[in-house]
């Protein structure tokens, strides 16, 4: 994944007699057109705001520069042609639509459905490795060994990927908001990479549908959160982001990178490095603070030593007691931009903070001090030789 972002391959272009996501048109304007009986978008909960395509990647371009930009949204089925987009802070589409908003224009965007796992992993990056302008497509391109493919749109300016199962062509319309659960009044969303249903939308941008083309025999991809592919979905490029950074600035130190699945792969990062001076002491703390300042979402950081395995949480949270002090070990960092889905970052749970998605940093050394490594060794086991008591043991 690391080399994939440092060696991204371009996407390619392709005609719509190369377009499998082309072989069945349905247009909005046809007569019975609806997105609720055509496709099958799951109700995941009782307390879902609707229906919602959950693993969906939205495609849309800058009006200024034409960058293209990809992002999986929470999109909630509204009308037969009218679909709800969220947007968490930053995201680059988002700005997209304030842009050609700000004209009285509409963005025009693809929404593409059941892709290959190389496109959605390196679509889930985010800045600072994938800054405004990056292509992410590329990062897939880069997996794949090919450029990933696109096609033109039949009914807006926009590119599709061509090689999807499915692709809802629509624009996000200049001015237009609905209440995310307009028609449940349930005052929640959707299980999200938390655990937790988030809270209802009351303001959000409309995409209007202008057509839905699809496969032959076409399948609907999605996930179910907070289950381990949506947090590997987020986890495996994250790690990436951090160990990339890490290796650049300290190379050889960081060994390991894990999001941990517990955090929604976003918010918990496990990093494991090797000491070799007294002075890896601090730069165990820093490259928890830089792994904080390479991904805004990360919320804890927890950096262990070379002899702890960093994807076993058993091992993990054994040097978290054995190996850390309270009052010596831990580094915090107060009101520092975080995540709007996490209720614990809100001014209802914390007075103190000054917005939702604002929050308390933590950089949790469980390093053996470097000087006192000799007292920190872990038992070392014997081999069992079970031929004493098992003579038919053959090696």
């Amino acid at each position: 994944m690391t080399e994939a972002v440092r060696h991204p391959v371009e996407p390619v272009f392709v005609g719509a007699d190369q377009a499998p996501c082309q072989e069945v048109v349905h247009r909005a304007d046809d007569d019975g057109f609806d997105l609720r009986t055509l496709l099958p978008a799951p109700t995941n909960t009782d307390q879902d705001a609707g229906p919602y395509f959950c693993e969906a990647l939205v495609l849309g371009s800058d009006p200024d520069t034409g960058h293209t930009d990809v992002t999986i949204h929470r999109l909630c089925v509204q009308s037969k042609d009218e679909i709800s987009i969220f947007f968490a802070p930053g995201r680059h589409i988002d700005a997209f639509r304030e842009k050609a908003e700000a004209r009285g224009k509409a963005l025009p965007v693809s929404i593409n459905i059941g892709l290959d796992p190389a496109v959605y992993l390196g679509t889930s990056f985010e800045a600072p490795t994938t800054p405004i302008g990056f292509d992410e497509l590329a990062i897939g391109g880069s997996l794949r060994g090919q450029g990933v493919q696109l096609v033109d749109c039949l009914t807006v300016d926009q590119k599709a990927i061509a090689r999807a199962e499915i692709v809802i062509e629509g624009e996000i319309l200049p001015g237009v908001r609905v209440a995310e659960d307009q028609n449940t009044n349930t005052g929640h969303a959707m299980p999200e990479f938390p655990g937790y249903d988030g809270p209802a939308n009351p303001s959000l941008p409309v995409i209007k549908v202008k057509a839905v083309t699809t496969r032959r025999d076409a399948i609907v991809q999605t996930l179910v959160g907070p289950g381990e592919e949506h947090v590997s979905l987020a986890g495996i490029p994250t790690e990436a982001a951090v160990m990339r950074m890490c290796e650049d600035e300290y190379p050889g130190f960081v060994l390991q990178t894990y999001a941990h699945s517990s955090g929604g792969g976003k918010f918990l990062q496990i990093i494991q490095v090797k000491k070799t001076s007294e002075f890896d002491d601090g730069r165990a703390r820093q490259v928890g603070v830089l792994a904080l300042g390479i991904y805004t979402e990360l919320k804890h950081v927890v950096v262990v030593d070379e002899d702890v395995d960093p994807f076993d949480t058993e091992d993990v949270l054994w040097a978290m007691t054995t190996r850390f002090q309270a009052d010596k070990d831990l580094v915090v960092l107060p009101g520092v931009a975080g995540h709007v889905l996490d209720p614990s970052q809100t001014p209802q749970y914390n007075p103190a903070l000054p917005a939702k998605g604002v929050t308390a940093k933590m950089v949790y050394d469980a390093t053996r001090p470097y000087g006192l490594r000799e007292m920190f060794a872990r038992a070392k086991f014997r081999d069992v030789d079970p031929r004493p008591w098992y003579p038919s043991y053959r090696e």
